[in-house]
């Protein structure tokens, strides 16, 4: 994805940006109705005194911003109540929900709607068409309000809770795993061993890499005559010593310059081009429910069958594919390893899971699925297994339970020992 697209993509899931234009439509709505009033080839017969439609304006402005200020403050708290029980990287997927952004701008544009049209009338901006007009647009916004907040009533019952947070990360996880399998190198080529004489070049920002527009450095690659070696992903944190990349051939202050402007850097992690991000999301939910202050297993089990269905999505080959046509040959980047995806998944859980025989059993059956439906990983799948077992072998204090597990294991790992 081009840098302004992903940068686009990215303001219209703010909260702001619904408001500000539900908004703007609303204020347009209210000046609308005075304005086309002397175009209109016939009159209304029907008599709406300025008052009746004001008395409505006004009700429909103080209910609109007792509403707006009520669902703000349920967002807020069911985003607390998510980073507290489950995990502070949730938030970002919470602020992002389009239905507690429609209900928030909806409320907050029929108030503004309200008081441009009180402002209106009081100023005997509308005639008596223009009242007829404003008065059937208010109609019809009353009825856009009910549904919304009937809507949203039902939403808010299950919004910010585990159950709920859960999900998002994992549909955030699911969608940024489907983008690695179907571009692996982000539309590059695989990393090769990087040339003696290539040429390093740093950034001078802090933070982690969100975004990395492999576009823009095949135009510049093409361009310039050059190859590319890329050496940050997204979510590897960088700082002014570490290299972005390194180039084979000339470059100019100006290329140098475009190329670090590909990488976008932020102070947090997205969760967009970032396939990791979403599976350490899941494990630290789990593990803040395995710890000992909260002791929930059932979480631990639900994430670990989120996870299972996360990694699935890798069922479909890999994809190396990449169009000589657009200089992306001259592209090459790395990409995260199996392994690096299954300590991030499974390494919390198992720190803090080891104990628990019900968390153990799911985790090592989760794995075995794993092998079954991911057989080009089975190689790191099983050393997780193993390495599970040796850890439920020392941590497990039940001898009933290591028993209930060994018998699992072996059954399902009848390879491993």
């Amino acid at each position: 994805m081009k840098r302004w697209a992903w940068i686009f993509h990215r303001i219209i899931r703010q909260i702001w940006f619904r408001a500000a234009m539900i908004s703007l439509l609303s204020v347009a709505l209210a000046i609308l109705a005075g304005i086309i009033t002397p175009y209109l080839p016939y009159t209304f017969d029907v008599d709406i005194g300025q008052r009746s439609v004001g008395t409505i304006l006004q009700i429909m402005a103080s209910s609109m911003l007792a509403v707006t200020t009520f669902s703000l403050t349920a967002m807020v708290s069911a985003y607390s109540s998510a980073t507290q029980l489950a995990t502070p990287r949730a938030t970002q997927l919470m602020v992002s929900d389009p239905t507690s952004q429609n209900a928030l701008s909806t409320f907050l544009g029929a108030f503004v709607f309200s008081m441009v049209g009180i402002v209106g009338l009081n100023t005997s901006a509308y005639g008596h068409d223009g009242r007829i007009i404003l008065f059937a647009a208010t109609v019809a916004i009353i009825m856009l309000v009910v549904g919304t907040l009937l809507r949203w009533i039902g939403h808010i019952t299950a919004f910010g809770r585990m159950a709920d947070v859960i999900d998002r990360v994992e549909e955030a996880a699911t969608r940024a795993m489907a983008d690695f399998a179907a571009a692996p190198y982000l539309g590059g080529r695989a990393a090769i061993t990087v040339p003696p004489h290539a040429v390093a070049i740093t950034g001078s920002h802090t933070g982690y890499v969100t975004h990395v527009d492999v576009d823009a450095l095949a135009s510049i690659a093409t361009t310039n005559g050059l190859s590319i070696h890329v050496e940050v992903l997204p979510g590897t944190m960088v700082h002014p010593a570490r290299d972005l990349v390194h180039v084979e051939g000339q470059i100019d202050d100006t290329a140098r310059a475009a190329l670090i402007k590909a990488f976008t850097i932020e102070r947090h992690r997205s969760f967009d081009q970032d396939p990791r991000l979403g599976l350490i999301a899941l494990s630290e939910i789990a593990s803040r429910a395995l710890a000992p202050a909260t002791n929930d297993p059932g979480t631990g089990i639900e994430v670990l069958n989120a996870l299972l269905r996360v990694f699935l999505t890798l069922r479909a080959q890999l994809s190396n594919e990449h169009d000589d046509d657009d200089g992306r040959h001259r592209v090459y980047l790395g990409r995260p390893s199996i392994d690096d995806m299954l300590t991030d998944a499974f390494g919390p859980i198992l720190r803090e899971g080891g104990k628990e025989v019900e968390v153990s059993l799911r985790l090592t059956n989760t794995l075995s699925a794993m092998q079954a439906n991911l057989p080009a990983m089975s190689e790191p799948i099983e050393s997780w297994a193993a390495r599970h077992a040796k850890r439920v072998r020392k941590t497990m204090e039940d001898p009933e339970d290591l028993t209930v597990f060994e018998r699992t294991y072996a059954r399902l790992w009848p390879t491993l020992g």
